[in-house]
């Protein structure tokens, strides 16, 4: 999956006579990961502070002089390298203000681009295709190059790859509508040509982009009818003469608008997600004359999401640091974006943390003769013991009424809430684990579907029955969850959230919400798994305990007396208080530690926070607080009982709470006490872990120390540190 955020724009740009005219030059890594290049088509260099928005540097070259290739940065060495009037190569840093006092060098060639290379010297690229390494051709400009291409031949783009220690440089040429590709390795010297097949309707070759990943060449091409073709081919170690077929398969057919994409460019963004700036969005047809930003996902071939893009766009996209750069209009806009796996286990949700605690039951194993032979041959059920004879002449008898999942479905459309429940326990006793794991989820759907058409019937014990089963997830029954929450059925709702690992984020925080709404007074009534807060009433737990020479009432006194209401106004308990009383009751506690643990995506989740109410994210905060307080009792980080949440998560939550509701928060005067004691007490652990900081060195001279060879039960030595 891949989500695009709100985006801004770094520059102002002056766009071209027309849409093929680039209106950049090029955008470029700047010597931070907060920083960019920009080089405009005329004469001036400047870097910009991505996140403020502003730029930090601009350099620009006499009247009559012009760039002809855009600035790169050296991250080796902090310099900035740049071409002017082709011949030219100019390198300067930050602190370099006269751009005509900087260091110069003329060569004997006219250079077509340079190519940083991360960890190297970065990788001239001349017009005739000849390659030097930056330092070797500073060392001597004026030295003779060979020419590479033939005549008439002329580079369309190149780029530069890195796999490990091996770099490559690849570039495109293009003679008579022919395109080649050559791939240049530096190091050896080795270079090997490919022709790119022309496209059978005729279309001609739009934009390109290449990865290098474990050796072997990841190409794909983009075409003017919005065909995308992929090639992998392996970096040749030896040079091999005459020209290779280049192998490629369809990838993606965009649409197109007015019969041919004009100004398109395209990126890998990872392994599996492809950016395409220039194209129509597929949805809206071809006739709107918009274009788009998109984001594919290559291994499915859907669109994951997408940007309209004001005033056109010029075909050139460039990626850094998690961020798109892309032209349109007048501007130069940031895009920030984030990609998911996009894997299958992850469209359906990450797993949940294990924790030491988690006694579910283990995943049944199968086997290939089940699946073949059917009951000829059961499924091994782990944990299952030899049969007794009272347990085979209980099997027998189930297995004289067994009935089949085809009988059960048609049962239950119309039987009572009783007789459901005696055909499904019925079903469930005799089916294999195979049987339990194709037909569960289909009498789920179907109890949920007559639970939705009749307000009346709720077949609560059957719909336990099937979740514990554990055969059932969110996408087999999507609706049984919301279901449970419509019902306001609460011990359903908490085990769904433990069994099911697909659960998406709007649904969990709906969950949440039903969760911090409901009374204590209303969940007395209600049986819900205690399990997760076992430690509240654990009767060793108010005792302060001393471990390894920490003791807690030591941090309480030192680095974290904080006080977050005025003298004289305190009415309780200091709040970051080790006695803090739980600000819920113990079975909305449960239910809340079971949203701790559910398997999510911050990126998904944060924007279904915000619809949270202020009064909630502040009884959750507190509660959040309280938990991440009793862990700081103990050195471990996981607290006491069964599948109870962790240090990890419970600051996950913390952080995603704060991130979704800090304006709010900061307007709301009940938060202020709670605000200012969060930050109160981060300051003592950054207090804390400064002044282990401290002792590292110590420790590690302790740690040089060699070991005495004698054994004696007792002996006193005295270690001299400085």
């Amino acid at each position: 999956m891949a989500a695009l955020y709100e985006g801004y724009t770094l520059c102002r740009v002056v766009p071209g006579q027309n849409r093929g005219e680039p209106a950049v030059l090029g955008v470029a890594e700047g010597r931070e990961t907060d920083q960019v290049v920009v080089t405009d088509p005329g004469r001036t260099v400047t870097v910009y502070k991505v996140s403020d928005q502003k730029p930090v540097g601009s350099w620009t070259v006499r009247q009559g002089q012009a760039l002809t290739c855009p600035a790169v940065c050296n991250r080796q060495t902090g310099e900035y390298v740049v071409v002017s009037d082709h011949k030219v190569i100019r390198v300067w840093k930050d602190d370099d203000l006269n751009f005509d006092r900087v260091f110069k060098a003329t060569v004997s060639a006219e250079v077509e681009r340079v190519h940083p290379v991360p960890g190297s010297e970065p990788l001239v690229l001349f017009r005739r295709g000849a390659v030097r390494h930056l330092d070797a051709l500073l060392a001597a400009p004026q030295q003779a190059v060979e020419d590479v291409l033939s005549e008439g031949e002329a580079i369309r783009w190149s780029t530069s790859a890195v796999d490990g220690t091996q770099c490559v440089l690849m570039f495109i040429t293009e003679k008579g509508g022919d395109h080649l590709l050559y791939l240049q390795r530096s190091r050896p010297n080795v270079l090997h040509k490919y022709k790119i097949e022309c496209a059978e309707s005729g279309a001609c070759p739009v934009s390109f982009t290449a990865t290098l990943q474990g050796g072997n060449l990841h190409f794909v091409c983009l075409y003017s009818d919005g065909c995308v073709f992929r090639s992998l081919v392996s970096v040749p170690a030896a040079a091999a003469e005459g020209v290779s077929a280049l192998p490629r398969t369809l990838l993606l057919r965009l649409p197109v608008s007015g019969g041919a994409l004009v100004s398109a460019a395209l990126l890998f963004l990872d392994d599996a997600h492809l950016a395409v700036v220039g194209a129509p969005h597929p949805g809206l047809g071809s006739s709107q004359g918009k274009d788009f930003l998109c984001v594919w996902n290559i291994n499915f071939q859907t669109l994951q999401t997408a940007k309209e893009l004001t005033g056109g766009a010029y075909g050139q996209l460039w990626c850094y640091s998690g961020r798109l750069y892309v032209v349109h209009g007048a501007s130069l806009s940031v895009l920030p974006y984030a990609c998911e796996c996009s894997s299958l286990a992850a469209a359906l949700g990450k797993l949940k943390q294990s924790s030491p605690g988690d006694a579910r039951r283990p995943a049944p194993i199968l086997s290939w003769n089940a699946l073949l032979h059917g009951e000829a041959s059961e499924p091994h059920r782990p944990g299952k013991g030899l049969e007794t004879r009272k347990s085979k002449q209980a099997r027998k008898s189930h297995a004289a009424v067994a009935v089949t999942a085809d009988q059960v479905l048609e049962r239950v459309k119309n039987a009572s809430e009783a007789g459901v429940e005696e055909e499904v326990q019925l079903f469930l006793s005799s089916a294999s684990v195979l049987e339990q794991q194709l037909s569960a989820g289909q009498i789920a759907a179907q109890l949920v579907s007559r639970c939705q058409t009749e307000p009346s019937f709720y077949p609560q014990r059957t719909l336990v029955q099937l979740v514990q089963t554990q055969c059932l997830c969110h996408s087999v029954c999507p609706d049984l969850l919301l279901l449970a929450l419509d019902k306001q059925d609460y011990f359903l709702s908490q085990l769904c959230l433990q069994h099911f690992p697909d659960i998406p984020e709007a649904i969990t925080c709906a969950c949440l919400k039903a969760f911090l709404s409901v009374l204590d007074t209303d969940l007395e009534p209600v049986s819900v798994d205690l399990g997760s807060v076992s430690f509240l009433d654990a009767p060793g737990l108010r005792s302060r305990r001393l471990q390894n020479g920490f003791s807690p009432a030591e941090l309480e006194e030192g680095g974290c007396d904080v006080l977050t209401e005025p003298p004289g106004e305190a009415t309780g308990p200091a709040v970051n208080s080790l006695d803090l009383p739980c600000p819920v009751g113990l079975k909305k506690a449960a239910l809340l530690n079971e949203i701790l643990q559910t398997a999510h995506s911050e990126n998904f989740l944060l924007p279904h926070l915000k619809d949270l109410a202020a009064h909630q994210v502040l009884l959750f905060l507190r509660y959040l607080q309280f938990l991440y307080l009793k862990c700081s009792r103990d050195l471990d980080s996981q607290l006491p009982g069964v599948r109870a949440p962790t240090v990890s998560q419970i600051m996950d939550w913390v952080c995603l709470l704060l991130d979704s509701h800090f304006t709010v928060l900061v307007m709301v005067p009940e938060a202020k006490g709670l605000l200012n004691s969060l930050h109160k007490f981060v300051q003592s652990q950054v207090q804390f872990f400064s002044e282990l900081g401290k002792i590292h060195s110590s420790l590690q001279e302790i740690n040089k120390i060699k070991q005495s060879e004698e054994t004696a039960l007792y002996s006193i030595e005295v270690i001299k540190l400085f």
